[in-house]
């Protein structure tokens, strides 16, 4: 299975499968580990690690004597990646604990670099989040964080909504701005936080900001003979069989309203994007589906002075 978490409880269970794996390129990681001198780096603390993604990617492309913590809010998640450094044989480097991201337990300058990834979009208040990130950078260290602008996807078509009638995709991206005004409104997070993270960094004191794109996309491409893209097509399948589209149907109506959208109007947008995952089914059922899988997702990094 490619998510063996997606029926969980947990917080992001549906976002911890095998896909992840393949959000970045290595050579592109690698990359950035030049430009930000991740040589000098021996230390790294994983803030909201889940199951470990993150901290296990980077340590790739870090010296191999350095050490990761990652902490996380729910202990499921530091068990699992406790497991998972062990399947991955990276155990002697990487250990995990529980832990808020807005109480960090460790020491002012504990780190030479403190990163995250996917976190800052789920928190009330990101600023808050960054400051006590920044506390525990060493003076001269790292602050690095991996945040998406999610709302751009609403807009990136492919070869079947690009076929839909303007006022079908407009309504999607409707119902989606809608939907994440409403969950920041409800102190859940801002889904598209990756655009305003450079501007929190500079007002937190950080020096030296630093924006890059990231430049994996996740095509979708007959015959879609990949590990990456079978593991797409499973997870997109089993969404479907839930009633899941980028969150559950009660969580999509919740976020909805909050974000000022009416209740006689949610339903048919709700069925507007429903019945486009089934003409994407279709679709790729007799492999006439392509995409390209872009997306935005920037890399921030600050230094503290």
């Amino acid at each position: 299975m490619t998510n063996q978490y997606r029926a969980q409880t947990s917080h992001s269970a549906e976002y911890f499968g095998d896909t992840r794996d393949y959000w970045w390129n290595l050579d592109f990681l690698g990359l950035i580990a030049v430009r930000l001198a991740f040589a000098q780096i021996g230390s790294v603390l994983d803030v909201g690690c889940g199951v470990g993604h993150w901290g296990q990617l980077l340590a790739r492309v870090l010296p191999p004597d350095t050490r990761v913590h990652g902490v996380d809010r729910d202990p499921h998640w530091v068990e699992q990646a406790t497991t998972r450094a062990a399947a991955c044989r990276l155990d002697h480097r990487c250990r995990y604990s529980v832990s808020t991201a807005e109480r960090l337990p460790f020491a002012d300058a504990s780190f030479d670099l403190v990163t995250c990834q996917t976190l800052l979009i789920h928190v009330a208040d990101p600023a808050a989040v960054i400051a006590e990130m920044a506390r525990v950078t060493r003076p001269g260290g790292l602050v690095l964080a991996a945040e998406p602008n999610n709302m751009s996807s609403a807009l990136v078509l492919n070869s079947v909504s690009s076929r839909l009638p303007p006022d079908e995709i407009l309504a999607g991206a409707r119902l989606q701005l809608l939907c994440e005004r409403g969950k920041a409104s409800l102190g859940e997070g801002n889904n598209s936080i990756g655009d305003l993270i450079p501007g929190l960094f500079a007002a937190g004191g950080l020096a030296d900001v630093r924006v890059y794109l990231n430049d994996k996309t996740n095509p979708l491409i007959p015959p879609y003979d990949t590990a990456e893209q079978r593991a797409m097509l499973e997870e997109c399948s089993d969404m479907k069989s839930r009633d899941f589209w980028i969150w559950s149907r009660n969580d999509t109506h919740r976020f909805f309203l909050a974000g000022g959208g009416r209740e006689d109007e949610f339903d048919r947008l709700w069925a507007s994007v429903t019945e486009h995952g089934d003409e994407l089914a279709k679709a790729i059922a007799d492999h006439s589906y392509s995409g390209s899988g872009a997306s935005i997702q920037y890399i921030v990094a600050g230094r503290r002075e």
